[in-house]
């Protein structure tokens, strides 16, 4: 047995009271005997017996009373046969995950979730504590009424959300309450890929309603990008689906449909278009509509412009002219002077620039980079082999390179960036910051096997479009709700809608709904947000009663795939309930034998 108010049983202590009385009632004087009185001796004798049965009953009744109205203040929980529950402190886990937008039967699985928590939050009293969580970690507390209002509001996310945070986060919800009873409650669609891993329940019990429906055909948009990023203005857009059929699709551009066409199973949609259009354009991929409707559309960004003008400077040899000449017959740049790439040592911005090929023109170099404004400086030569890790670099080696020193004499521009984009051992190999790239190695075939790698070209036509063509920035891709880090430069983030947030943390949390969204520079858009939902969510496939049991540990634990047996016991820990009424009304009791047998004993009036 436990008490919500363990303190109350001080007042049992009462109990002495009667039991000092009686006790004070039995102490006796100097016996006297005067012959008038003599002859009630013997009625005395024969009643003697009774009255001190009487007054032990007395005594017994009143120090119980005491202690029954003493435990009632203490509210005990405890088992008794009967209806209602112990005071419970309950939070009800919702998976409100993009899978759950499904339709099964003409119904969303969704909707069958919420009318279970519904009827679970209907059985609370006014002793209990409700809590909603959703698969986002979102907590809604109150009264039972909030929390019912709060579920009949919860909507399918946009992606996957969190069901191991949420689950950890009811948790410590309900451990917190400070009352003893503790249940979290959990509704889900048990859908396979958002219950790869154990979850540990921390003591909690915990309850689990899994609906057993079978998992609909679903035909989702995977994959949608594109190709290259940065259009000059022509491109092509290329996305992937899990259709295992025939399947129309519509690819929109700035809003509008740019193309139409039908694509079949196991190959890869591909779409060539030269838009009007100038600047950062938001796009789609969609399909038609089928029974889960959130992942039958997937959203890319492209930035359309002139192709940068870019020249080849002798100093950094003829791997950077080769390069130059492939990306202008691509039609990614253009020749020009506004972009050099070229040796340290006729370093200018906007550039890529390389270490020098000979030692002896490290000075010089390093004097070039002050004078351009670029914060680094070559320091002492290492020599490898060793990986050179980054985006875009595959089975790329460095021989030789320089370490890279930060300058703290030369200014930052306010709002310029400083990214480490490749490494080579524990050293930075190539840094970015405002107009520049700057490469650790010189671009020659002893120092580094990167200009006779296959993702040379492409990686230089990457670093020109993302670092160095003014507006046009790097696609960032997330799912929902997931932290992103947050180019130096921007202030504020685009939404789909045109409307204009402030972001100033150096990382920020993804906004929840799916979309295109524009970093700005300023009040012009310099970078793309795309927001997708995880690929994931479209596999729909669930788990058993049997497998999702296996799931939890570290708690007591029921699953089932009824929802009335769940509801049921939503409430229902270890079958225990408040005693405070009943050991209440049998003080009552005593109190009422108490008075009827004090009644008794009194002598009758002559």
């Amino acid at each position: 047995m436990n008490f919500l108010a363990p303190f109350a049983l001080g007042l049992a202590a009462a109990a002495a009271v009667p039991l000092v009385l009686h006790l004070l009632r039995r102490r006796q004087g100097e016996k006297v005997d005067f012959p008038a009185v003599r002859y009630l001796l013997r009625a005395q004798k024969e009643h003697s017996q009774q009255l001190k049965i009487r007054n032990l009953l007395l005594m017994v009744l009143r120090v119980l009373a005491v202690l029954a109205l003493a435990f009632a203040a203490a509210r005990p929980i405890g088992r008794l046969v009967g209806t209602g529950h112990a005071p419970t402190a309950m939070a009800i886990v919702l998976d409100n995950s993009l899978s759950t937008s499904a339709v099964v039967n003409g119904e969303p699985v969704l909707a069958r979730l919420k009318d279970a928590a519904r009827t679970a939050v209907d059985r609370a009293t006014g002793g209990d504590r409700v809590w909603l969580v959703t698969a986002d970690a979102h907590v809604i507390g109150g009264s039972a009424s909030t929390v019912r209002e709060a579920i009949a509001r919860a909507e399918a996310l946009s992606g996957a959300g969190d069901l191991h945070a949420a689950i950890a986060r009811a948790t410590q919800l309900v451990k917190g309450s400070g009352i003893p009873a503790r249940q979290v409650a959990i509704a889900t669609d048990a859908q396979a890929t958002s219950w790869t891993s154990t979850v540990a329940l921390d003591g909690v019990a915990a309850t689990v309603f899994a609906p057993t429906l079978a998992a609909p055909r679903n035909r989702a948009v995977i994959r949608a990008a594109a190709e290259p990023p940065h259009w000059t203005p022509r491109g092509a857009v290329r996305a992937a689906t899990t259709a295992t059929d025939s399947v129309t699709y519509r690819v929109m551009l700035g809003g509008r449909a740019a193309a139409r066409g039908t694509a079949s199973p196991g190959n890869d949609i591909l779409v060539r278009l030269e838009p009007a259009e100038r600047g950062w354009i938001a796009g789609a991929v969609e399909l038609e509509p089928d029974e889960m409707r959130g992942d039958d559309v997937r959203f890319f960004a492209v930035h359309v412009g002139p192709a940068p003008s870019v020249m080849a400077d002798p100093s950094a040899g003829p791997f950077a002219r080769t390069a130059v000449d492939a990306l202008t017959q691509q039609g990614r740049v253009a020749k020009g002077v506004s972009i050099t790439i070229a040796g340290a040592e006729s370093a200018r911005i906007p550039g890529v620039i390389f270490a020098p090929t000979n030692s002896v023109q490290l000075a010089a170099a390093n004097r070039m980079l002050e004078r351009a404004g670029i914060p680094w400086r070559f320091g002492a030569a290492r020599t490898g082999p060793a990986l050179v890790r980054g985006i875009g670099l595959t089975n790329v080696t460095a021989t030789q390179w320089y370490v890279l020193e930060s300058r703290p004499t030369v200014a930052i521009p306010e709002g310029g960036a400083i990214d480490t984009i490749a490494r080579v051992g524990g050293d930075a190999w190539a840094v970015a910051g405002d107009g520049y790239v700057l490469v650790a190695s010189p671009l020659v075939a002893d120092a580094t096997d990167l200009p006779v790698r296959a993702s040379w070209v492409p990686w230089l036509g990457s670093l020109i479009a993302d670092r160095l063509s003014g507006e046009a920035g790097a696609v960032t891709e997330a799912g929902p709700g997931m932290m992103v880090a947050r180019p130096s430069w921007a202030r504020e983030l685009e939404g789909p809608d045109g409307v204009r947030h402030p972001v100033t943390a150096p990382r920020v949390e993804a906004p929840s709904r799916t979309g295109v969204y524009f970093w700005l520079r300023g009040a012009s858009r310099a970078g793309a947000l795309v927001i997708n939902p995880e690929v994931a969510e479209s596999e729909l496939a669930r788990l058993s009663v049997a497998e999702l049991r296996t799931r939890f540990a570290g708690g007591e634990l029921s699953v089932t795939d009824n929802a009335a047996r769940w509801t049921a016991t939503a409430f229902d820990v270890s079958g225990r309930r408040t005693l405070d009424g009943f050991f209440l009304a049998l003080g009552v009791l005593l109190l009422i034998a108490e008075a009827i047998a004090t009644r008794a004993t009194r002598p009758k009036a002559t």
